[in-house]
């Protein structure tokens, strides 16, 4: 395999990715806004005898990409598979949101995948292969209260995959989307904030939150996120739609197929927050 590219590189499932690959001597390319990550994963990768160029950048510095991009092919002439991992959350009861906050989660989830894309693809229709591969979430296909900004990014996302592999198939570019339901990172405590207790939303959302922090604790690991990752990002061919454990596929195969009313009696006593 050449080259594979990694947005948000220097931890979580992004860095389990990339140590996975190294491995196996994957030349890598990715970025981050994490400085100190981006420069302890480099001495990981250069100890493994792995390829790579890392650079400490934001997803939003859309000339950065361009230039990154450019010194990715220099280096590396070929570019088979980019994923698109970075993003971030948002929690909290719709009716009391910060738009203008809600817009960063878009800038960062939405437009960032579509940049690092956007990016890449001129090489790969010319090399007539590759592929393009977007981490998504559940909540992009079932979405949970407390999550609407989160969950209209992921939407996005999912409707961005789908729409561009129309566009891209004939030249050989294949489309996929990774959709975990949790992984036992950092991610959902840095975004659970609960209202004030004069919020009509508060109970609940407490409730939310207790639960949502009992499951991540039985959720898959980063590192076992990543090996299902891995095996997308190594297919020739890859599914449109993969799920990294049994619940996510559980849960949008039971979405599919049972009825609106007993799908929501199911995900409202599973987050406890049944009124």
């Amino acid at each position: 395999m050449h080259a594979v590219v990694i947005t948000g590189i220097a931890q979580g499932m992004g860095r389990e990715v990339a140590r996975l690959l190294a491995g196996s001597k994957v030349p890598l390319a990715g970025f981050d806004v994490d400085g100190d990550g981006i420069g302890s994963l480099r001495a990981e990768l250069e100890n493994a005898g792995c390829p790579n160029l890392l650079a400490a950048l934001d997803i939003t510095d859309r000339p950065g990409i361009l230039r990154f991009r450019d010194a990715v092919l220099e280096k590396f002439k070929r570019v088979d598979v980019v994923l698109s991992n970075v993003g971030i959350g948002f929690f909290g009861p719709f009716e009391e949101v910060d738009l203008e906050k809600a817009l960063k989660c878009f800038e960062i989830n939405v437009i960032g995948t579509a940049a690092i894309f956007q990016a890449f693809l001129p090489s790969m229709r010319a090399q007539r292969s590759g592929r393009l591969i977007a981490v998504s979430s559940l909540v992009a296909q079932i979405p949970f209260p407390f999550e609407s900004i989160y969950a209209a990014s992921k939407f996005a996302v999912e409707g961005l995959a789908l729409s561009l592999r129309y566009e891209v198939e004939p030249f050989g570019v294949k489309v996929a989307l990774i959709q975990p339901a949790q992984v036992s990172t950092a991610f959902a405590a840095k975004i659970h904030k609960r209202p004030p207790k004069s919020s009509p939303y508060f109970e609940r959302v407490d409730r939310f939150i207790k639960r949502d922090e009992e499951l991540i604790t039985s959720a898959p690991t980063p590192a076992q996120a990543a090996a299902e990752i891995v095996k997308v990002i190594g297919a020739a061919n890859p599914r449109l739609h993969n799920q990294i454990d049994t619940k996510s596929k559980l849960f949008l195969g039971l979405n599919r197929f049972l009825p609106q009313a007993l799908r929501d009696a199911i995900l409202l006593r599973q987050m406890d927050i049944r009124v």
